[in-house]
């Protein structure tokens, strides 16, 4: 009986606790009623909040600490700024509008990785839906960029709503709740000013596109590729990328964030680079914004992997830096009188405050309402508008100054035209002059007056293609002098250059009457084409070339000398393929062999083969 009694007594003292813990959840979590008439309801104000650092909390975890107390008052911007671990968020529900028994829950902030959603019924039931960027877009019960979750919520009856959010973004969590016909009309405005944002944008860009084509300003592109980059930017923020560029991709979803701001300060500081004229008026301000477009470009690529906690708030940091180097640069330049500065400054003004209160915004420090939320959005339309302005006005400044400059250089080129007219003329008959000997003389040999190896080239591949049209052959001679490394060792150069004349002149006329291509080749060799001769006829050519040399003896200083030479004969069949090299091989081959046959001979390539 007293073993029953101990029991009875541990049990009511049990069932006390759990009323009195009943009691201090009530007083602690007011439970939200959801009017009749109301079709939105924000639960951010009356929402209570855990911040589980290490993120080791379960579900059942999270629902004894909001019935202990444990849970806090939300603040009322809603926004933590970057935290690690988990933040967990408690409220109960009661719907008192019986023709709405489904509302939508929306989490009006696009870029939280996971978001789980835990609805306890009043017969313990709990269901559980699951979200944010880190699942496959499609998941979603709407499909829009904010997360939401459709919820059944019995009319009368008192539910839990328990949120547990973790994400390396900022931590921002408006939560509103709606019925279905209020969504359509909300998320139907919000697409319109959407909307009309991006139609500026792409309005912008296809006008400035236009004079980009036309007048080939750089300071055009780089405005293009900030409108393009900074359009991104925005288009990830919006949640609008996740949603219709990478739906399936979480990773892509975390990367864009930092890689598309990085890529928007490198277009930006290099619009400003250029529409400043940095490099001409302030170099050292230059170095710094390349310094600064480095950093960026770095910066984007390390963000392929840093972490997203790490790697979003350095980015939105930096974009607040590298928008006040701008600032700078573009005051420097103003106080050095450059009057485009003017509305460049007006538009960095616009751009750096709507950014500005973007990011106090991401940190928590600014409560979240339509300024904060879309002022980066209102200040970035108003800087692309009035940066296509000061384009605008800086191409007409520099078209008012080409045209002076070029009036002044007008006037004085017409006082000396008449002046340089026959100094040109006589300058160009001059040059044509030089021009023909120049040309002649590139074909020509210095020292014999033949043509030259290159020029020979030349004539024998188009005689080599008539030759093939025709169907005739086409032979080739080889002609090398003998023993003239012992002239020249015997009686000195100026008396072996005597005989390279003597003998170019002696080949030249027994070839005159034979329409021959005669060339040097190179030192006391010479190159001879013969059209429309077959082997035999070639041979008897080489005979007379050799007899020419033979016959006679050159006279140069007082010394009579003899000259002989080896001759290599190669004929090309019309039907044939071989190019100029392969031919002038073949017949080197056959020099060769008149040669190793005790010179002052002639062999033909079929005798040296």
């Amino acid at each position: 009986m007293a073993r029953h009694a101990i029991l009875a007594r541990l049990w009511s003292g049990t069932g006390a606790i759990l009323l009195l813990a009943a009691l201090y959840a009530d007083a602690h979590a007011a439970t939200v009623e959801l009017p009749a008439a109301a079709d939105r309801v924000s639960l951010t104000a009356h929402l209570a909040y855990r911040h589980d650092i290490e993120a080791a909390d379960h579900v059942e975890d999270a629902f004894a600490r909001a019935a202990r107390g444990e849970f806090q008052p939300l603040p009322a911007s809603a926004a933590f700024g970057f935290q690690r671990g988990a933040f967990w968020f408690h409220a109960p529900l009661v719907n008192r509008n019986a023709d709405e028994r489904r509302w939508l829950l929306v989490q009006e902030y696009p870029l939280s990785d996971r978001i789980d959603i835990y609805l306890r019924h009043a017969d313990g039931r709990v269901l559980h839906q699951a979200g944010g960027d880190h699942l496959p877009f499609g998941q979603r019960s709407v499909r829009y960029r904010h997360p939401n979750f459709l919820l059944d919520l019995p009319p009368g009856e008192r539910v839990e709503l328990l949120v547990r959010v973790e994400s390396q973004s900022s931590m921002q969590v408006p939560l509103e709740l709606y019925t279905p016909g209020a969504f359509i009309e909300l998320s139907r405005d919000a697409q319109l000013a959407i909307g009309l944002y991006y139609g500026i944008l792409v309005a912008l860009f296809f006008y400035n596109l236009v004079l980009w084509l036309s007048l080939r300003d750089a300071s055009y592109f780089w405005y293009l590729f900030h409108i393009s980059a900074f359009g991104l930017v925005l288009f990830t923020l919006n949640g609008l990328g996740f949603e219709y560029l990478w739906p399936d991709s979480p990773w892509l979803a975390d990367r864009m964030v930092p890689l598309s701001i990085c890529l928007a300060l490198v277009a930006m500081q290099q619009f400003a680079r250029t529409f400043l004229e940095l490099p001409q008026r302030w170099p050292r301000g230059n170095l710094v914004s390349l310094a600064v477009i480095v950093f960026f470009v770095l910066f984007g690529i390390a963000s392929i992997w840093l972490p997203y906690r790490i790697s979003t708030p350095v980015a939105s940091r930096a974009v607040l830096a590298g928008l006040i180097w701008i600032v700078v640069a573009t005051v420097y330049v103003l106080r050095q009188g450059y009057a485009p500065a003017r509305l460049l400054l007006l538009a960095w003004a616009m751009f750096l405050l709507g950014t500005a209160v973007f990011t106090l915004l991401a940190f928590g420090v600014l409560p979240k309402n339509f300024a904060t939320e879309y002022g980066v959005q209102i200040g970035s339309a108003l800087e692309m508008l009035l940066l296509s302005i000061a384009l605008g006005y800086r191409y007409a400044a520099l078209r008012n100054e080409n045209e002076r400059i070029v009036n002044e250089a007008r006037l004085q080129l017409e006082r000396k035209v008449a002046q340089r007219t026959q100094e040109v003329r006589s300058a160009l008959m001059r040059l044509e002059e030089a021009h023909t000997r120049l040309r002649d003389s590139s074909r020509r040999d210095g020292l014999t007056g033949l043509y030259n190896r290159t020029w020979f080239h030349e004539a024998f591949e188009r005689m080599l293609d008539e030759a093939r049209e025709g169907r005739h052959p086409l032979s080739l001679l080889m002609i090398d002098l003998d023993h003239f490394k012992t002239i020249n060792d015997r009686h000195g150069h100026l008396v072996g250059d005597e005989c390279l004349r003597w003998a170019a002149h002696r080949i030249g006329k027994a070839l005159r009457s034979h329409e021959a291509l005669l060339a040097r080749f190179g030192g006391e060799e010479f190159v001879v084409a013969l059209p429309a001769q077959d082997l035999p006829a070639a041979v008897a050519v080489a005979e007379e070339v050799r007899q020419a040399l033979v016959q006679a003896t050159c006279e140069v200083q007082g010394h009579a000398i003899r000259i002989s030479a080896s001759i290599g004969v190669h004929t090309i069949n019309a039907e044939a393929l071989d190019d100029i090299d392969n031919a002038l091989e073949v017949a080197d081959r056959a020099l060769y062999a008149a040669k190793a046959n005790g010179r002052d001979c002639i062999r033909t390539s079929i005798s040296a083969a």
